[in-house]
């Protein structure tokens, strides 16, 4: 099984490999990540390991390096002493890691799931205990931690409706590499049920939670705004528009409804974020085609341009999205009047904002199902829907301050999930005495 699993795995790479050096050469992508991901972890990365327990936790890009840094904190705070390795699958997320989990003893990429890179990086970071977030479920990496005798945790995991289906028609495999787990920590009775059903060991699943609340929380700082305030020269009277993580034909639904609340409110702003900034070019097209010719890049403003008048600011930078939710007056949240599933409206939520979303939540129904019981979450069906209860809530301020400040409050109430995984890490790590946790 796992000789067909390799074998699938070269074929993807052979046949990827001219992208992924497309992008590297062109677009500069992958490029700071292509060696750790080989395998080629600077010695003095290692050089800096030291203590124990030695617990090494992967995530994959932005969203997962949030959820996962309050367990990292709690694991800190258990352990003083311990070495804890953060992973990334992505760049953004290295970023991300090396800003906000501090805690950390040294950072590396996750590598690629060769037998061959990871026997390499086991046996030089030689981990007690590797935790996984969410659903990064790499065969060989499991396998062969499980095989040198190392604990294995997945934690703050979470299966798609989408996925789901696909996990269930090969969890023949997926039956095997789930057995490689020592303990499964999911977000819901949901997600749950799901991985039981492709093949985990009932009591070796829990349920604990969802540990973004916990990290949302922690990092909604009120010197952020101020931050963000000065930098986009946005008073706290004026009334601003988000349409965040929009994907292609959700700019123009976010144009449509920003006209029309301007019919009500001229001064009213619009910061659009295109889910990938390298759409901010085709944002632009979009924004001359729609005749709203005056405005400002956020990547214009951080190389010195002033901010002057332009009601409408393009957000083309990374690591930017979270602090800049704490202006919102509305939030509008993409990959939702598109089949994408939706993207993370906890975010803006943990500010205190209401927002908005299309009727494709596949992927976040819990946080969905949270927000609307709040008042917090507006499911909407199509662009004049948006408008409408756009304008009475933009028409109501303290309305729109209740609801936000319930969501907040929701999210508030589901923190705990990081303590509860650290809680679970020390069962695993039973050898330990006393001493490494004072």
């Amino acid at each position: 099984m796992y000789l067909l699993y390799n074998l699938l795995l070269l074929i993807g790479v052979a046949v990827g490999a001219p992208f992924f050096l497309g992008k590297m050469l062109f677009a500069g992508k992958y490029r700071k990540s292509f060696r750790g991901k080989l395998g080629f972890v600077p010695s003095s990365i290692y050089d800096k390991m030291k203590g124990e327990p030695r617990i090494w936790i992967n995530a994959v890009s932005v969203g997962e390096v949030i959820a996962a840094s309050s367990m990292v904190r709690a694991l800190r705070e258990i352990y003083p002493r311990a070495c804890l390795l953060f992973s990334t699958g992505t760049e953004t997320g290295q970023e991300m890691a090396r800003k906000i989990v501090k805690e950390a003893t040294a950072y590396i990429y996750c590598p690629l799931d060769f037998p061959w890179v990871v026997a390499k990086v086991l046996g030089k970071v030689k981990p007690d205990l590797f935790v996984t977030t969410e659903t990064e479920l790499w065969p060989n990496l499991l396998r062969m931690a499980k095989g040198r005798g190392v604990k294995t945790m997945l934690t703050n995991g979470r299966i798609s409706e989408r996925s789901y289906g696909r996990y269930l028609k090969t969890r023949f495999f997926w039956r095997k590499v789930l057995e490689n787990l020592d303990l499964v920590s999911m977000i819901s009775d949901t997600d749950a049920e799901r991985i039981k059903a492709i093949g985990a060991r009932p009591e070796r699943v829990f349920v604990s939670g969802n540990s973004k609340y916990d990290a949302l929380v922690s990092q909604t700082e009120p010197r952020f705004e101020a931050e963000m305030r000065e930098v986009l020269k946005i008073s706290k009277e004026g009334k601003v528009f988000i349409a965040a993580s929009t994907h292609r034909g959700e700019e123009e639904i976010a144009l449509q409804a920003y006209r029309k609340f301007r019919e009500k409110f001229p001064q009213v702003l619009l910061i659009i974020a295109p889910r990938h900034i390298e759409r901010a070019r085709e944002v632009k097209e979009l924004l001359k085609k729609e005749r709203f010719n005056n405005y400002i890049q956020l990547s214009e403003i951080k190389e010195g341009k002033k901010r002057t008048n332009q009601p409408i600011i393009i957000l083309d930078t990374i690591g930017d999205l979270f602090k800049v939710y704490s202006l919102g007056t509305i939030v509008f949240c993409g990959g939702s009047f598109v089949p994408e599933g939706g993207q993370n409206i906890l975010e803006p939520s943990a500010w205190g904002r209401v927002v908005f979303y299309g009727s494709s939540m596949g992927d976040f129904l819990e946080a969905k199902e949270l927000l609307e019981g709040a008042g917090a979450g507006i499911p909407l069906r199509d662009v004049n829907e948006f408008i409408e209860k756009g304008l009475e809530l933009l028409s109501n301020p303290d309305e729109l301050k209740r609801r936000g400040e319930a969501g907040r409050q929701a999210i508030m109430a589901r923190r705990g999930a990081a303590e509860r995984n650290a809680e679970f890490a020390i069962t695993l790590l039973k050898d330990f005495d006393s001493d490494s946790r004072s």
